[in-house]
């Protein structure tokens, strides 16, 4: 496992960030917003962490503030070589963000148009506390984590990156759903002056770019509503200014720049199950043993890698999170529900 959520009867007092270094972090925070000698600061868990190279941050202040008090999480990495964060640059740089263009380097070409101060998030369908909510309001009353996962992506390559956001299940906890709810619904911006991708004559997708997950999915520890990367906020390019994290998924389902999530009854369409249901499912679980129409996923090619060193590994049953999830999916056939 790559990131440990513990109990609260796991915790031990020398688990706590001794409050020197939690007072010190906060200064350099404020200060820096978010760069790496702060958070190099917390300690047991980072050795494999460099965040030398993450430009500063632009972020508003309310976000600034809320990533300075970020709760840091147990980590605990089963190969600290294998599993080593991917370097700034790369988890920024190459991305499919169809928004924006088809080519892994045009969203960070590309996304600098999307403006993403003021933005709001309606939240809505079968919930009793919905309504439109500026982002600041939506994020202020959980408290940020950060959450270093794996992204595996269905073209059998991936990263490794450190998140910061709040967990979705507390979001769906405050909407108060009714009992006709079943799944969760999200929604993209559509705004085509912004987003290029989205007036191209060629584009496949139907927009808006549709999610979903079904409710107990949703409402399981490591889904994350991420806001942020890198200690910084996310970059337009990777989502801003909230996608969502699910670590044992296909990285498609982590939907980006979200402006709508909806609990409703029926199980939701997604975009690239509208466009080929044939290759991708709704569940899109990460399984080695079920193979894509066209390519293998046993295997994958952790990033960065170079022309003389592909880093290929063995792929990991739900992305290596068996253990958190699987009991979701028992009696379910996972070959028919891909």
């Amino acid at each position: 496992m790559l990131i440990k959520i513990a109990k609260p009867s796991d915790l031990h007092e020398s688990d706590v960030t001794p409050e020197s270094i939690y007072l010190s972090r906060r200064r350099f925070m404020g200060g820096m917003a978010g760069l790496g000698a702060g958070l190099a600061l917390s300690g047991h868990a980072r050795a494999n962490a460099d965040y030398s190279d993450v430009p500063e941050s632009s972020a508003p202040e309310w976000l600034k503030e809320k990533i300075s008090e970020t709760q840091w999480r147990a980590i605990t990495p089963s190969n600290p070589e294998k599993d080593k964060i991917a370097p700034f640059d790369d988890a920024s740089g190459y991305n499919n963000f169809f928004e924006f263009g088809t080519d892994k380097g045009d969203p960070a070409r590309h996304a600098g148009s999307l403006e993403t101060q003021p933005w709001s998030v309606v939240v809505d369908g079968e919930v009793n506390n919905g309504g439109r909510f500026a982002l600041e309001d939506f994020a202020k009353p959980t408290q940020f984590e950060e959450r270093i996962y794996r992204l595996r992506c269905v073209e059998a390559w991936s990263m490794v990156i450190p998140w910061l956001g709040i967990p979705l299940a507390d979001v769906i906890k405050r909407a108060d759903p009714t009992s006709k709810a079943k799944y969760v619904r999200f929604e993209t911006l559509v705004d085509p002056e912004q987003m290029r991708g989205q007036r191209s004559s060629f584009s496949i997708i139907d927009w808006p770019y549709v999610e979903g997950l079904r409710l107990d999915e949703a409402m399981n520890p490591l889904t994350l509503l991420a806001m942020g990367m890198y200690g910084r906020e996310l970059p337009n390019q990777n989502g801003a200014p909230l996608r969502l994290v699910v670590p044992w998924k296909y990285g498609f389902k982590s939907i980006k720049s979200i402006v709508r999530i909806s609990l409703v009854e029926e199980q939701p369409v997604n975009s690239w199950q509208q466009i080929a249901a044939e290759e991708y499912g709704f569940y899109a679980n990460v399984n080695p043993e079920v193979d894509h129409p066209r390519w293998s996923q046993a295997t994958e090619r952790r990033l960065p890698n170079s022309l003389f060193n592909t880093n290929t590994i063995d792929t990991q049953m739900f992305n290596g999170y068996a253990d958190e999830v699987a009991e979701m999916y028992a009696g379910l056939d996972l070959r028919k529900n891909y």
